[in-house]
């Protein structure tokens, strides 16, 4: 890297929020030549609700910190690429009964393509953002290799929504606050009349808003009403890696209609719930809530269990198609390693894993059962602290 940081470019993704504002001062402090960038990718009224997704207030707080901290700034509208390339993609995954994960792909496709290729063109050397994660460099055989680390505050760590970036992508980026605590990072912010040091953190997708998730989907996916099958029967044995020596039947979520269930009630699309649901389920007169176990688009079933630990909740691994692994700095040759630790959702603590290889698949194989594992989400898998691969669990 050079060394006279003056003249190194840095454009920052400034999101109006705590977290990009300190990692903009930070940049600016240590002498980096300083950009900031808000980008806007959502404006579609239909589906918001503008108090809940303030994008307008945003921009301007991510303006006020820019001006406080004298760097350019500018806002950039990457709607069109965002619609195509997140929200379609959302809209074709609930239709096929899948739970897609935006923020994961947001970050891949939008953040660490479009904008950097963005950034470029303005002559940046690097992008940064507030993410709590770090990059560690190593040299071996006269490359150098980038590596995915998780954020010093682990209450905080957001590595697992950076899990699908590439060599690249890394090399081209800096995480200002990685390394810092969540409580250090506003006390800077405050101690230096930044306006968004009390901002309350953003929560999920800023276009959904409160706007209930099936009420989204109606824009394109239309009701269909359908059975909801209370599942009692679970077969407990069908889920005990001992008496079930198969991977591929230990990473399925029941064969249903094998199973005796009753019919319980209707819901309006099985294309608008997924595994572990329980709001909107809406049908009582039971002791314990019902959760969703599963769902059948094709034939438009939800399936529910009664209570939270229902075992049809629970499964001891998954599966996830061979094109579908991305490993972000190492081959394919780090799964084989013993201590190996994964989780399947944003703030799981991570669970110890092993991984086998059959025909067109990965097989994660987990020590304890988990909870709710859904088609289309991500994987991500530990080495230490190091993120070393992840993958779309079919």
């Amino acid at each position: 890297m050079m060394t006279n940081k003056s003249k190194i470019r840095v454009v920052v993704a400034m999101s109006g929020g705590v977290d990009s504002s300190v990692a903009a001062y930070v940049l600016k402090k240590e002498g980096y030549d300083v950009l900031g960038i808000f980008m806007k990718n959502w404006h579609d009224t239909n589906a918001t609700i503008s108090k809940e997704c303030p994008w307008l207030e945003d921009s301007y707080d991510a303006m006020l910190v820019a001006e406080k901290l004298s760097i350019p700034f500018q806002v950039i509208d990457l709607s069109k690429e965002y619609k195509k390339k997140i929200v379609d993609y959302m809209f074709d995954e609930y239709k096929n009964g899948n739970t897609p994960n935006p923020d994961i792909l947001c970050n891949s496709e939008i953040k660490f393509d479009l904008f950097l290729k963005i950034a470029m063109d303005l002559g940046a050397d690097f992008i940064a953002t507030g993410h709590y994660a770090q990059i560690k460099r190593t040299h071996k055989n006269e490359k150098t290799f980038f590596h995915l680390l998780a954020g010093r505050d682990k209450t905080k760590d957001q590595s697992y929504f950076l899990c699908q970036l590439n060599q690249f992508q890394l090399s081209k980026t800096i995480f200002p606050i990685g390394g810092m605590l969540k409580n250090n990072v506003r006390k800077i912010a405050k101690e230096n009349q930044i306006i968004t040091a009390g901002k309350k953190d953003s929560q999920g997708l800023c276009f959904i808003g409160k706007v209930k998730l099936p009420d989204f989907l109606q824009q394109k996916l239309k009701p269909k009403k359908g059975d909801v099958v209370l599942i009692k029967d679970t077969h407990k044995n069908y889920f005990n890696k001992e008496k079930v020596n198969n991977y591929d039947a230990l990473s399925q979520n029941y064969f249903y209609e094998k199973f005796d269930g009753d019919l319980v009630g209707y819901h309006n699309g099985a294309h608008y719930y997924t595994i572990g649901q329980r709001k909107g389920i809406s049908i009582g007169g039971r002791k314990n809530p019902l959760y969703v176990l599963s769902t059948d688009v094709k034939e438009n079933i939800v399936y529910v269990g009664e209570g939270a630990d229902h075992p049809g909740l629970y499964r001891l691994a998954l599966k996830v198609l061979k094109k579908k692994i991305h490993f972000v700095s190492e081959t394919k040759t780090v799964l084989k390693n013993d201590n190996l630790k994964a989780r399947i959702r944003y703030r799981q603590a991570l669970q110890k894993v092993s991984v086998f290889q059959e025909n067109n698949f990965y097989y994660f194989l987990f020590e304890k059962p988990q909870k709710s594992i859904t088609s289309g989400q991500f994987i991500a898998v530990y080495s230490d602290d190091e993120l070393v691969c992840s993958g779309v669990i079919h």
